[in-house]
């Protein structure tokens, strides 16, 4: 009873801790997550539950001994300082990923400062007042509950508690499996409400995570929404056979064959914060003044919500996954392609640059299998201009390989990764946006990366090499900021491409392309300009040519979006019902996500 109520008093703490979020949900709704959560709350309960009661049995048998008792109290204790710094971590994460604690976390131990710059938008006074209500919380439940338990009655004999002890194991099973159902429970189960939110504070994090952790080594399933036969049918509407003749030829952007290729990735761009996209003005002036001289994409969505898997999508042209990402797994990462190797196998030298750990969620391992012959991270920059919790400031990167470029044998393919517009989004200059809030922080960081941005662009093309230099920019991902958007909302994964530089023949310049596309594409776009091979990009189409489909796929934690022209159906798997739906989209819509989903992950599975 003492574990079930502190769970429970833990999910109270969440749902204060997020107020701004809690207020906006119904009472029945916002009590609901109580009511609900309650099966998961009593199966962590009674995991926990196990080892005092098999003490208490065996103590029952051969006598009260301190020796046990000190064993059942540091137990307690232990298991206590465990599920509070669970429950403490998880509200730092949840805040800057928009999703309950699973293994995710594990990805940063091989690079903990990454961990913590992550929660490093999370105000610190509240994390520690939270840390310190868990913790008083358990005391007094603890010291009501435990330490004043009266002793057995002299006619409860040794045999007879002992029974009763094993009974109580017996009956433990009950509340672990979450009833008496034939399945155990799990998630979906406590997924009631047609508010993201609520469900997830429904969700127990101790038991979400432990969860996760049984099931790392596990492939993930492949979703059944339809026969597969169905499911491949759509998908090849998406993607058309590469031998499949073309109804009118491709846009010609570039004015020579193999120009250089500088691919720059922009931390946590969202289209929001860019005006040219639509987005609110004058965050990014040099990034819309670069617009007005390149190709802008303003329709293109990220393809999941965490740069590993950004980078994933982007160079390998391969969609994510809700759950789990391919980076993860180096076997299957090494059947991807790459741009990296195609444009290699054309006879471009390589580099890849970023201010922060290569090591960071197995991205060092992704872009050696890629075949990047220089790797420049965070070891490679001076000890004074380790300025940020997360490496080199994006003036310093950019700086490095301003000054490397000259020196790159050309054709070149250069990859640069920015970092400041990361949690907790310090910057080295003045702010530009007055504010300390979360929102005003962001702001600041991503008017700070296109400041640096635009120091480099203005050096860089009085360089020899510019003239011959094809630009692609693109976000990772989007951000829930500023509006706090919603874990699945399609604002979330809005994000700027842009294509510049020396190399674009002058008549294409200042074009808009309003075609509906994902990171996905970007890849195949760049080889069909430079006339190389993308049959290897299956799960990319060409913007710059005719689209039978127009559609887009994200996913986020255990969720996908399906964009569409008419707008966008949002789907989570846990619960297994649609979320969203603007007026108007057809059911079909749903439908290709779905078979996207399944598709992709059968894809995922067999590599």
């Amino acid at each position: 009873m003492g574990w079930l109520l502190f769970l429970e008093v833990g999910r109270a703490v969440f749902l204060v801790y997020f107020w701004s979020k809690s207020a906006a949900l119904p009472l029945a709704t916002l009590l609901g997550t109580f009511g609900y959560g309650l099966r998961l709350d009593a199966s962590v309960a009674a995991y926990l539950s196990i080892v005092p009661i098999a003490v208490f049995s065996l103590t029952s048998l051969v006598g009260p001994g301190d020796a046990l008792k000190r064993l059942v109290a540091g137990y307690t204790l232990l298991l206590g300082a465990a599920v509070i710094a669970l429950l403490t971590i998880d509200l730092g994460l949840y805040q800057a990923w928009g999703f309950r604690l699973d293994t995710t976390v594990l990805q940063y131990l091989s690079s903990p400062r990454e961990l913590i710059a992550s929660t490093g938008s999370a105000p610190l006074g509240r994390l520690l007042l939270a840390l310190a209500e868990l913790g008083l919380a358990g005391c007094l439940l603890y010291r009501l509950l435990v330490r004043r338990l009266p002793p057995l009655p002299p006619y409860f004999g040794r045999g007879r508690a002992a029974l009763v002890g094993l009974l109580y194991l017996i009956l433990l099973i009950v509340p672990l499996r979450g009833g008496v159902q034939q399945i155990p429970v799990n998630q979906s189960d406590v997924y009631f409400s047609t508010y993201s939110f609520a469900n997830h504070a429904a969700v127990n994090a101790a038991w979400n995570f432990l969860d996760a952790v049984l099931r790392q080594g596990d492939e993930h399933p492949v979703p059944h929404f339809m026969p597969a036969s169905s499911a491949r049918q759509l998908v090849q509407e998406l993607y058309p056979h590469p031998k499949t003749p073309t109804p009118s030829p491709s846009i010609e952007l570039l004015s020579e064959p193999r120009p250089n290729v500088l691919f720059i990735i922009l931390e946590s761009f969202t289209a929001k914060l860019v005006g040219s996209v639509g987005g609110e003005p004058g965050v990014t002036p040099n990034l819309d003044s670069l617009a007005r001289s390149g190709v802008l994409f303003n329709n293109i969505y990220a393809a999941g919500d965490r740069s590993q898997k950004g980078l994933v999508a982007l160079l390998s042209g391969y969609p994510n996954q809700p759950t789990t990402s391919i980076i993860k797994y180096q076997h299957k990462i090494e059947t991807l392609p790459h741009l990296c190797r195609s444009l290699g196998a054309a006879g471009y030298s390589s580099a890849y640059y970023y201010g922060g750990e290569l090591a960071f969620a197995n991205m060092q391992s992704y872009l050696r299998t890629a075949g990047y012959e220089r790797l420049i991270g965070r070891s490679d920059f001076a000890a004074r201009d380790q300025n940020s919790k997360w490496g080199a400031h994006d003036h310093v990167l950019f700086n490095r390989l301003l000054a490397d470029l000259g020196q790159q044998r050309a054709p070149f393919f250069v990859t640069a990764f920015t970092l400041s517009s990361h949690e907790p989004f310090e910057i080295p200059i003045a702010s530009h946006y007055p504010g300390t809030d979360e929102t005003s922080l962001y702001r600041n960081s991503v008017w700070y990366t296109d400041w640096a941005l635009g120091r480099f662009l203005k050096a860089a093309q009085q360089q020899p090499w510019w003239a011959h230099t094809l630009v692609v920019l693109c976000a990772d991902h989007g951000h829930p900021l500023p509006g706090g958007s919603a874990n699945e909302a399609p604002s979330k994964f809005h994000i700027p491409l842009l294509l510049a530089g020396g190399a674009l023949r002058p008549e294409v310049r200042g074009r808009v392309v309003s075609t509906l596309g994902s990171q996905t594409d970007v890849a195949t776009t760049l080889l069909r300009q430079l006339a190389l091979p993308t049959a290897s990009y299956k799960w990319g189409r060409n913007l710059l040519g005719p689209i039978a489909v127009p559609f887009a796929y994200y996913c986020y934690d255990d969720g996908f979006g399906a964009v569409g022209p008419a707008g966008v159906t949002t789907f989570d798997n846990v619960s297994g019902r649609e979320t969203s739906r603007t007026p108007g989209v057809p059911a079909q819509q749903q439908q290709r996500g779905q078979a996207y989903e399944q598709e992709s992950l059968l894809d995922f599975s067999r590599r």
